[in-house]
């Protein structure tokens, strides 16, 4: 198992990945300075890499990282990457390269997409959908039949109420409390919930 991004967020996965049983051969990293992560070798290329998960915090910086794996290297993703901690549904569906972190809860029939982060104690009721490279931060709460459009990004502590859709690429602000529909590419914060600008 690789890694792609030998950072905090790369360290979190490879104690996610511990839980399951499974080791991490290599970080991979663009940073030529950065030899070594918590004891574990990074090397600067994919050449060998077989199974991988991209351990990158930044929603936009994922995507692109994972459509360069696409285009240019054999390797796959892993299987979503989930904490022997955390508990999900046996009728959740997640993605390929989603990371769930220790202590989140996923709840009856929801759909994570690939390549997501539903990061420590978040919880995410029934049937909501989460498409591909969302971020749900620590704590925040989705109630059920909530959508989260693709790349978005839910601050720590936020909650969502039942039935809200929040659009593409759009960033909720840490502790918002989210009452009505968010459009695409918009930040939004506060209780209640407010736009504050295009992004």
């Amino acid at each position: 198992m690789y890694l792609y991004g030998a950072s905090g967020h790369g360290k979190v996965i490879k104690e996610i990945l511990e839980s399951q049983g499974k080791a991490v051969d290599c970080f991979i990293d663009d940073n030529l300075d950065l030899n070594e992560l918590v004891g574990i070798p990074v090397i600067h290329n994919m050449e060998d890499a077989n199974e991988i998960i991209v351990s990158i915090g930044i929603n936009k910086t994922r995507k692109y990282v994972v459509e360069k794996i696409i285009n240019n290297s054999k390797c796959i993703f892993a299987d979503a990457a989930i904490h022997a901690n955390a508990i999900v549904s046996n009728s959740a569906k997640i993605g390929t390269g989603t990371v769930v972190m220790g202590g989140a809860i996923i709840n009856a029939c929801a759909q994570i997409g690939k390549h997501c982060i539903v990061n420590t104690g978040a919880s995410i009721d029934h049937d909501c959908i989460i498409e591909d490279y969302v971020h749900i931060s620590p704590h925040a709460t989705l109630c059920g039949n909530v959508t989260i459009g693709e790349g978005s990004w839910i601050g720590a502590g936020a909650t969502i109420i039942q039935g809200v859709n929040i659009g593409k690429w759009s960033i909720i602000g840490a502790g918002s409390v989210v009452t009505k529909d968010i459009p695409n590419r918009v930040l939004a914060m506060g209780n209640k919930c407010k736009l504050i600008r295009d992004i």
